[in-house]
């Protein structure tokens, strides 16, 4: 397997065929129509650790969600210009981790403006330069940018939900809560009925736990399923309706269900998983077959960074790493 830092560069991910195996739909590279003045690409996630973009066109401008890598931007970009003349003028950043912020300097140098909830940049200052200078040393696109850190976003909103309407099309930025990261922002067309996620949604078996609350991340994915949706684009994995957001809430709870309950039979981390230099490599734990979707070669991880953040009583992102 081929080690990649598609997540957080502090975390090394494997991200090998047998992982990706378990969502057959997944297309990457692919630039697809959505509905009028909305465009979905899937990044390529196993090759290059891309994140999902999502393109919204507005009347004079467009706005991208999610910086993605520099080779993400740069590929986006390309992407854009058949479809759109239009300037992006904004750059959204659902969250801090390196394949969704990464690529801001790229699109600050094709005049946009880079935006996010208060908490991405928070995070930033929690984080880096350390993730940034990790991911240099694995990834030539970084690494070109010569940079001594990652670019924060230019503009922040503290207040949910921040608006940007024109007279064509109503687009909303919101901030439920503390799920994958304390910074996740969603960005909602009301009018069109879709919701861009980032990665407190994922379609697929990409969650990472990391940085998350584990406890009070369906709480959050269950605040933005009240909005009236029918179609979710999510930070990995190919587009769905509202059965993705359902089925990353029920994965999420399963998880924690499951771990507390085998906490509360005796059972000790070693018992549930097998670690290896500190890592988790295998579980024994088994969740319910209606969440296969969610499971895969991150299991043992979210296992123990749920039995961790239940033992302590904070959420995993509170604790050293």
């Amino acid at each position: 397997m081929t080690r990649r830092f598609w997540l957080a560069p502090a975390f090394t991910v494997l991200a090998g065929a047998g992982f990706l195996a378990t969502n057959s739909e997944a297309q990457p590279d692919t630039f697809k129509k959505i509905a009028n003045g909305v465009w979905f690409r899937e990044g390529d996630l196993k090759g290059k650790g891309h994140c999902n973009n999502i393109v919204i066109e507005m009347k004079n401008y467009l706005i991208v969600v999610d910086a993605n890598f520099p080779s993400g931007a740069e590929a986006a970009l390309r992407d854009i210009r058949k479809v759109s003349k239009k300037p992006v003028k904004y750059v959204f950043d659902s969250h801090h981790h390196g394949d969704h912020a990464y690529g801001n300097p790229v699109w600050a140098k094709a005049g946009a403006t880079t935006l996010a909830y208060i908490g991405v940049a928070e995070e930033m200052k929690r984080y880096e330069p350390k993730r940034w200078l990790e991911a240099a040393k694995e990834r030539e696109d970084v690494r070109k940018l010569k940079l001594p850190s990652a670019m924060p976003p230019a503009q922040t909103f503290d207040k949910s939900p921040f608006v940007l309407k024109d007279g064509s099309r109503v687009v909303e930025f919101h901030f439920f809560g503390w799920a994958h990261t304390r910074g996740d922002g969603f960005v909602y067309l009301p009018n069109e009925k879709i919701l861009c996620t980032g990665d407190a949604v994922t379609n697929g078996p990409y969650n990472f736990t990391g940085d998350g609350n584990v406890s009070n991340w369906p709480s959050v994915v269950t605040k933005a399923a009240a909005l009236d949706i029918q179609r979710v684009l999510p930070g990995h994995g190919p587009p769905g309706g509202r059965e993705v957001l359902t089925g990353e809430i029920d994965f999420m709870t399963q998880l924690r269900k499951n771990v507390q309950r085998e906490m509360a039979a005796g059972k000790t981390l070693t018992d549930l998983v097998t670690l290896k230099d500190g890592q988790a490599v295998a579980t024994r734990l088994n969740l319910p077959s209606a969440v296969d979707n969610w499971v895969g070669e991150f299991l043992p991880t979210q296992v123990k960074d749920t039995f961790e953040e239940l033992s302590t009583g904070k959420p995993h992102g509170d604790l050293p790493h």
